[in-house]
């Protein structure tokens, strides 16, 4: 498997570039997300598999929900 870790940063809202979101699979196999703020402390997720699966199926369903909201504009 390959050592994958993914990184994002906010839209132009946000105002920094401080602001991210790394996303990766941690030793004990589960989906890590630690959430970087500036100024704030770190947030950290542990998802097992089950959940990030239910995690990615409600995040489409919501950029869907944008999609369908950019159309009606």
């Amino acid at each position: 498997m390959a050592n994958v870790k993914l990184m994002f940063y906010g839209t132009e809202k946000s105002e920094t570039d401080e602001n991210k979101l790394e996303c990766f699979l941690n030793t004990s196999n589960d989906i890590f997300i630690c959430i970087s703020m500036e100024g704030f402390v770190d947030s950290y997720v542990c998802l097992d598999k089950s959940t990030a699966i239910k995690f990615a199926k409600t995040l489409r369903t919501e950029i869907n929900k944008m999609e369908v909201e950019d159309g009606n504009r």
